[in-house]
């Protein structure tokens, strides 16, 4: 046993299953108090905080991408930074920038807004394609060199980002390699009469974020990250998450398939969602909720899928239809 009561060898014990249900519970009401009629979406945004990934967050303007998350962000009491992205931001604005004192005769770092836990970046392709590049060490590795020197991100650290469709006026295309590093993308979609019926009233007079206060802290997201981490996963779910991105970059539909590193967020989307399950292990049903939502974003179309005006989404839905279901059990 660590000094934190965790057991790295074996899979998380009920009290551990149960911290997860009381934050993911306190942290869904939260959110849901200020996104009326959005539980699905809500639900996807904590398991992806829980896998210890970033969100994607797609859809046309003024649908509540921003309002997800400012309310995820709200609902932590943890440090917070809003970038927004827009066609005159610099790299060095996301990442920091050395500058000289005077007085000392040094040069000395100033963090930039990448250097928060939650870091919401509202609109992030109406920066340019190099500024967009400014995320990628610090998606991937949670650290940031500037000048030679590495300074590293603390954890909890998420990347929130809203964009709007790329057939948008003022967007840039997100680079493959920046679209890898989201663990999932989830569109927000418009709310049912009933819902927008709520909304007008519940946020028609003021913002529903006023009253938002956090229900968890940095530490508790910490500790969640790790009991979700050790959730098992037999060889044969393993192999059914290789047989699916393998699939991927064999079929005709697209012509680019899912990395590696899609196969590794996909295995923990699907023990963040097991845990929320209040199961200690991962099975294929795990996997194709989230297929959709973690592969995607990655994938890009053939001519003849864009032809048929067909999306990276149907194509996922072919996929999980033709790779067959393990039977596996614990």
């Amino acid at each position: 046993m660590t000094e934190t009561g965790l057991d790295p060898s074996g899979s998380p014990q009920a009290a551990d299953l149960d911290l997860v249900h009381g934050v993911a519970d306190r942290l869904a009401g939260a959110m849901t108090s200020v996104i009326e009629g959005k539980s699905d979406v809500v639900r996807t945004t904590v398991t992806v905080l829980f896998a210890g990934g970033h969100l994607l967050i797609e859809d046309v303007p003024g649908v509540g991408k921003t309002m997800l998350a400012k309310a995820l962000a709200r609902s932590i009491d943890a440090t917070v930074r809003r970038i927004q992205f827009t066609p005159d931001l610099l790299p060095s604005d996301v990442t920091g920038v050395s500058i000289f004192n005077q007085d000392a005769r040094r040069f000395e770092f100033r963090p930039g807004a990448i250097f928060a836990n939650v870091v919401v970046g509202d609109e992030i392709n109406r920066a340019s394609p190099k500024t967009q590049s400014a995320l990628l060490e610090s998606m991937e590795e949670h650290q940031v060199t500037v000048d030679g020197t590495t300074y590293p991100l603390q954890a909890p650290f998420i990347v929130m980002a809203t964009q709007n469709p790329i057939e948008m006026e003022g967007t840039y295309p997100l680079p493959e390699a920046q679209r890898d590093r989201f663990m999932a993308r989830i569109s927000m979609g418009y709310p049912s009469p009933r819902a927008e019926l709520d909304l007008l009233e519940s946020h028609g007079a003021r913002d529903p974020l006023d009253d938002l206060v956090p229900v968890t802290d940095a530490k508790t997201i910490n500790l969640v990250v790790q009991h979700v981490s050790r959730v098992h996963a037999s060889p044969a779910v393993r192999q059914y998450i290789v047989d699916l991105v393998t699939r991927s970059r064999s079929t005709t539909a697209l012509r680019l398939g899912a990395s590696p590193r899609s196969a590794l967020h996909l295995l923990r989307a699907a023990r963040a969602h097991a845990a929320l399950e209040g199961r200690d292990h991962v099975i294929p049903d795990d996997v194709q909720v989230l297929a959709t939502a973690v592969l995607a974003h990655r994938l890009m179309p053939s001519s003849e899928t864009q032809l048929a005006r067909r999306t990276t989404a149907e194509v996922v839905a072919d996929l999980l239809r033709q790779v067959p279901v393990p039977a596996t059990s614990r």
